[in-house]
């Protein structure tokens, strides 16, 4: 997503947490946490006026796989969840608990 639809929906949704940009998503890319939509599920984003071209910065047609990771103070990841079906992810209450973890 490009840095000016982050910012968009920080004020939108009111964020008080720091929403990072990753324009075509290079970063994720070299993770390989990417993936190309087919092209029927593009028509679908079209039908709802979903152009993500113009959201990402790019023509691929491509969406990080949704992710949560918990970081150390040192930088280290001590836990993760990633799922490439984006109908798959952890219960906030794993997270939280990750989160808990870090105090012991």
């Amino acid at each position: 997503m490009l840095p000016k639809y982050s910012r968009q929906m920080v004020k939108k949704h009111d964020l008080s947490f720091d929403v990072l940009s990753d324009e075509g998503s290079g970063y994720a890319g070299k993770l390989g946490l990417v993936f190309e939509l087919p092209a029927d599920l593009r028509e679908i984003y079209r039908e709802f006026d979903i152009d993500l071209p113009r959201f990402n910065g790019d023509e691929s047609w491509t969406l990080p796989m949704p992710a949560r990771y918990v970081v150390d103070g040192d930088g280290r990841i001590r836990w993760s969840d990633v799922h490439p079906d984006y109908t798959q992810r952890s219960e906030p209450e794993e997270t939280l608990q990750a989160l808990l973890r870090l105090k012991d």
